[in-house]
C-alpha cells in the first residue's frame, strides 16, 4: 500500500512539474536532452521534467537601443550618435539556435551599421536625411539577421551631439542667414513703397486736383487733434487770381 500512495505521489508531482503555460506572444523552443524537437505554440503544454527544457522566445516587436558612440564623418567632423532598431522574431527555432543573445546581436548589428553609414556621409546629410539613412541601416542589419530569424522593422536616429565649436559654428551661420533673409525683406519693402510712390506721383501729375484732395484730408485728420496748431497754406486759387489782376494792370 506504501508504495502505491508513493507511486500516485510521484505521477502527480511529475505531472504538476511538467505543465508550462505559454502566453499569447511568445513561443516554447522544446529541448529533449539538449536536443532540439520542435516550437510550442501558445497555451497549455506539459513536457517530461528533466528530460525536457523549453526556451521562450517574444515574438512581439521589440525596441532595442543603439549604444551612443562617436563617429567620424566624410566631411572630418566628429559626432556623438546614437539610435534605436525595431525588429520581431519570425522563427523562434533559429532565433535560438543560430545566434546567442539574439537581442545584443542585433543591437551591436545597428550600432556597426550606424557607424558605418555616417561615416560615409557629410554632416549636413547625416542631420538633414536621418530618415534615408535610417532606412539603409535597416535593409543591412535585416539581410544580417535573416537567417536568424529575425525581421527588422525600423531603424530610428535619436540624438546626435555635435562638438561645442561646430554648435557655435552653426549658431552663428543661423543667425547670418536669418540677417540676410531680414535684409531682403526690407530692400523688397522699400521697393514696393518707392514703387508706390511713383505711381502717387504719376497719379498727381495727370490730375493736380488729386493733390489739393490728398492735402484737405491730411488737414482733416490733423484737426481731429486737439493738441495740434494748424497752419493753412495760401490758397492757390487766390494766388492765380491775384498774378491775373496784377497782369491786367
Amino acid at each position: 500500500m506504501a508504495w502505491e500512495i508513493t507511486l500516485l505521489l510521484f505521477v502527480i508531482i511529475t505531472f504538476f512539474a511538467g505543465i508550462r503555460i505559454i502566453d499569447q506572444y511568445d513561443r516554447g523552443v522544446k529541448f529533449r536532452f539538449g536536443k532540439f524537437i520542435g516550437v510550442l505554440e501558445p497555451g497549455f503544454r506539459w513536457i517530461i521534467p528533466i528530460i525536457d527544457r523549453i526556451e521562450k522566445v517574444d515574438v512581439r516587436v521589440i525596441a532595442a537601443d543603439v549604444p551612443s558612440q562617436e563617429v567620424m564623418t566624410q566631411d572630418n567632423v566628429p559626432i556623438k550618435v546614437n539610435g534605436v532598431v525595431f525588429f520581431k522574431v519570425l522563427r523562434a527555432d533559429q532565433a535560438v539556435l543560430e545566434v546567442e543573445e539574439y537581442q545584443y546581436a542585433v543591437s551591436q548589428l545597428a550600432q556597426s551599421a550606424l557607424r558605418d553609414m555616417c561615416g560615409k556621409a557629410e554632416l549636413d546629410d547625416v542631420l538633414a536625411k536621418r530618415e534615408e539613412i535610417g532606412r539603409k541601416i535597416r535593409k543591412v542589419v535585416d539581410e544580417e539577421t535573416d537567417p536568424w530569424g529575425i525581421k527588422v522593422t525600423d531603424v530610428k536616429i535619436k540624438d546626435i551631439e555635435l562638438p561645442e565649436n561646430m554648435k557655435r559654428a552653426m549658431a552663428h551661420q543661423a543667425e547670418a542667414e536669418r540677417d540676410r533673409r531680414a535684409r531682403i525683406i526690407l530692400a523688397q519693402a522699400e521697393k514696393q513703397a518707392a514703387q508706390g510712390l511713383l505711381d502717387a506721383g504719376k497719379i498727381i501729375d495727370k490730375s493736380p486736383s488729386s493733390l489739393k484732395l490728398r492735402l484737405y484730408q491730411t488737414l482733416s485728420e490733423i484737426a481731429s487733434e486737439k493738441n495740434s496748431t494748424i497752419v493753412f497754406p495760401f490758397p492757390e486759387e487766390l494766388l492765380d487770381f491775384v498774378k491775373k489782376s496784377f497782369k491786367k494792370k
